[in-house]
């Protein structure tokens, strides 16, 4: 049994979901200790629990330890099952933190699986349910699996609500190298908004627009129904050949929008002046697929304290580490060792 230090490196949730989802991928038990020690609420949260619940339904797991505030648990996995589930995090708690616990357990089944997930799907601290499907998914599906998501209802912080489905063509995973982000193909600006006055959209939209310096063409707003509100997020997106880069800015009660909006414009500035191929997300999210496969490697911005933590849960159950090189252009290789 591996026992992990949850309070060591970053000290978060993405801890919990890597460990389970390797666990369940080499069938090693793990315990985790202090989790989320570094968290203003440590212990497990409710969208944590959902995750380890759908990892212990989808792999025959039993986990001692699982309850909301709990800071310690032993996960024991079992054999992976894949088939149809429905997992409901019952909150705003982010239904993508759920899916990135089981999808690699799932792609590395030997039948397809369909996955319903309701809960937040545009909330803070986690990936909107638009990068998932166009920044992170067109990476493993370059792979060799086929993953297809889709959003049936946007689910907001606090409310929830939202669901999402995603269907699942398990395939051997091939080593892939994503270097280069070639030349930028298309670029866009788009503040939604549910339950909220317009004028708050409207104001993100200008700043995002100022700030970047990009068209009448890119920059628009989008009203949802109401009542799948209220909820605001701003999403600034830049495609390119071979890769997708999606920022996002979460209004908050009480921070002005053009705030909302310079946070996430000087995030894909930083991003836009680098040659890197992968943001700071989309490089945590890819170090577990690429560690499983190994052979891989790719570029990215300078790595977060994230991805330096899910090397070291990686390199205890793979004996692979992430290791990050910096280059010439201010870029990082990343390369499996």
């Amino acid at each position: 049994m591996i026992t992990i230090d949850g309070s060591e490196g970053e000290g978060g949730g993405q801890v919990v979901r890597n460990a389970c989802a390797l666990s369940l991928v080499t069938g090693t038990p793990v315990r985790i200790e202090n989790v989320r020690a570094r968290r203003s609420k440590p212990g497990l949260m409710r969208q944590h629990v959902t995750a380890i619940e759908a990892a212990c339904t989808v792999g025959n797991a039993c986990c001692e330890g699982l309850s909301v505030g709990s800071s310690e648990l032993t996960f024991q996995p079992g054999h992976v099952v894949p088939g149809e589930y429905r997992f409901s995090v019952g909150t705003a708690g982010s239904t993508g933190l759920v899916l990135q616990t089981v999808l690699m357990p799932l792609i590395l089944a030997d039948k397809p699986s369909r996955l319903v997930l309701e809960g937040g799907t545009h909330n803070m601290l986690a990936p909107p349910f638009d990068f998932i499907a166009r920044v992170f998914l067109p990476i493993i599906n370059r792979m060799g699996p086929r993953v297809e998501a889709r959003l049936i209802r946007h689910g907001f912080y606090p409310r929830g609500g939202g669901r999402i489905e995603v269907d699942i063509n398990p395939a051997p995973l091939a080593p892939i190298d994503c270097i280069e982000r070639g030349a930028l193909l298309e670029r866009s600006a788009c503040a939604y908004f549910a339950g909220l006055p317009f004028d708050i959209a409207d104001r993100e939209i200008k700043a995002a627009q100022k700030g970047l310096g990009w068209s009448d063409r890119e920059c628009f707003v989008r009203e949802l129904p109401e009542d799948q509100g209220p909820g605001n997020i701003l999403l600034l997106e830049a495609r390119f050949e071979h890769c997708t880069e999606i920022v996002s800015g979460f209004g908050e009660l009480g921070v002005p929008a053009d705030r909302v909006a310079k946070r996430a414009v000087g995030r894909m500035v930083g991003y836009l002046d680098s040659e890197a191929f992968a943001g700071p997300y989309l490089a945590d999210q890819l170090l577990l697929p690429f560690a499983l496969v190994g052979g891989c490697s790719f570029t990215t911005v300078k790595p977060s304290q994230h991805s330096f933590t899910a090397s070291d849960v990686i390199a205890q159950f793979l004996g692979r580490r992430c290791a990050f090189t910096p280059q010439q252009d201010g870029s990082h290789l990343m390369e499996i060792r």
